[in-house]
């Protein structure tokens, strides 16, 4: 069996690593158009802020041991066209410029996302990075050694995480963004409020509610950025707008989302036989509105990758689908959330309703009890629940993972409240806030009508 990766990140290795081990006797041959593989990328805020020294413990795999598992890994190779019919590939050698063809029994396309790169005057300028892969996190170390300003277009996640490593290291910043908070895609705004105030007491420029129009540069060089409401006077732009399926090779051939993600069946296999799919170039299933969505998460990308392997030869195992839960560390703060926020379930139209708490994670009479915040989304009538977010001090996140399980198994705000988790006064009380979240979501008791019956 010969089997054919393009691209090898978080879903490409996976896939790979499996597949090595699973089919001993396959032909796996990769086609990576970098010079590295498995980088991860969202540790890129750590490395340029210093957090981590050495970039290569951002690495978890290496042409080598794909090599020591009997892979054949191209490196600096381009896959130009895929014909899933004919079962063929051309390739280009960057290095060299040598052109080839090569065949496949069964095909994993794993080619990632890439960065939007917006069309407005003033892109050619130097100094506008991207932010996406080991080169990029390099060139964005050099290029603010010299920056006094910085400009970070996106408030998504690593925008944020760029932000505050800038404003650590003693730059100035500025964060722009179309939307009116931050991060409005993750979090409501009673906890995006929270980081947003964080930032302004340490000096970074929020620029909320103004799009980027064109750029303008001395020399060369960016030094303005001017937006929907002004200007922005800059050394250095760091554009984190999001980032777009990696699929131009398989558009016509497959069947793909409106922006270009590949749609796959719950065993990862494409409307195409013998052609499988995973990572940032896929839609996943998004348990919470039960759609096919664009998600791209280096988690989502490592269980698909496996889950390619294991239904490769035969379907043996299915995806459970997703909740897009992910977690965020701003300055004290530690954030996470799983699922549809309030103002996510307003876009789907669904009829919710919500409940916040704030509350000492643990007894008052231990000798520190930081308050948790929580807040928990279910839809109205199935009282199902479709959301939730926390944050705290004190590291509380790995409760979403509590509450994606939650999710992804349908259960209501009501089982909720009567979930059995431990008490230790060290680590929570007798009611687990995640109990007390779905304690204030029951429904009143109507004791008129049981005094009458």
């Amino acid at each position: 069996m010969k089997i054919a990766v393009i691209g090898c990140t978080h879903a490409g290795t996976a896939a790979v690593v499996n597949a090595a081990k699973l089919y001993p006797d396959a032909q796996i041959t990769v086609y990576e158009r970098n010079d590295n593989i498995s980088f991860l990328s969202c540790g890129i805020a750590l490395y340029v802020g210093g957090v981590v020294k050495d970039p290569q413990g951002l690495f978890y795999s290496s042409p080598q041991q794909l090599a020591d598992l009997g892979v054949v890994t191209h490196m600096r190779h381009e896959v130009l066209s895929v014909d899933t019919d004919a079962k063929t590939l051309q390739v280009r050698n960057i290095a060299t410029g040598e052109a080839f063809q090569d065949t496949f029994d069964k095909l994993i396309v794993t080619t990632g996302s890439w960065p939007i790169i917006p069309k407005l005057d003033g892109m050619e300028l130097g100094n506008i990075l991207l932010c996406k892969n080991y080169d990029h996190s390099n060139t964005i170390i050099e290029k603010a050694k010299d920056a006094n300003h910085i400009t970070v277009v996106g408030a998504g996640y690593i925008g944020v995480e760029l932000v505050e490593a800038f404003q650590q290291s003693g730059k100035q910043v500025t964060l722009i963004d179309s939307a009116d908070r931050i991060l409005n895609r993750y979090l409501d705004s009673e906890f995006s409020s929270r980081i947003e105030e964080s930032f302004r007491s340490k000096g970074v420029e929020l620029a909320l509610g103004q799009t980027v129009q064109a750029f303008e540069g001395e020399d060369g060089k960016v030094s303005r950025v001017i937006t929907s409401k002004g200007w922005v006077e800059t050394d250095l732009v760091i554009l984190c707008i999001g980032f777009r399926p990696n699929t131009e090779l398989l558009r016509g051939q497959v069947d793909m989302l409106p922006n270009g993600s590949i749609i796959v069946d719950e065993y990862m296999q494409t409307s195409k036989q013998d052609v499988f799919a995973a990572g940032d170039s896929c839609a996943v299933h998004y348990n919470p509105t039960g759609k096919a969505a664009y998600i791209p998460l280096a988690t989502n990308a490592v269980r698909m990758g496996m889950l390619v392997a294991r239904n490769l030869v035969r379907q043996t195992t299915k995806y459970l689908g997703t909740q897009g839960t992910s977690g965020l560390k701003i300055y004290d703060l530690n954030l996470a959330s799983t699922g549809l926020t309030e103002g996510a379930c307003a876009d789907e139209k669904l009829d919710v309703e919500a409940v916040t708490i704030a509350d000492a994670y643990r007894p008052e009479f231990m000798p520190t009890a930081e308050t948790v915040t929580l807040k928990v989304v279910y839809e109205k009538v199935s009282r199902r629940l479709l959301g939730a977010q926390i944050m705290s001090k004190v590291d509380l996140t790995q409760a979403m993972n509590t509450l994606s399980v939650c999710i992804q198994n349908g259960m209501t705000v009501d089982e909720l409240a009567f979930v059995d988790f431990f008490f230790q006064p060290h680590y929570n009380k007798p009611w687990n806030f995640l109990n007390s979240a779905g304690i204030a979501a029951l429904p009143e008791i109507k004791t008129e009508k049981l005094q009458h019956a």
